[in-house]
């Protein structure tokens, strides 16, 4: 059986960029989570987010060489 490719799942690596090109839409102190400013959280957000977007891609359009 051949492998089904998903080209177009590499798309999705540009939303974890997109999220951080403009500081300006998270440069801010304000709301903050346990005293941590939302500049800080939020870019430690992305990195998890990130992760699971780089994880889901993976399992898209990897494949299985036996």
């Amino acid at each position: 059986m051949r492998p089904v490719r998903r080209p177009y799942a590499y798309w999705l690596l540009i939303l974890p960029f997109a999220g951080t090109l403009w500081p300006a839409l998270y440069a801010h102190a304000e709301p903050s989570i346990g005293g941590v400013p939302f500049f800080y959280w939020y870019q430690f957000l992305c990195i998890g987010l990130t992760a699971i977007v780089m994880a889901f891609v993976y399992l898209l359009t990897r494949t299985d060489r036996s």
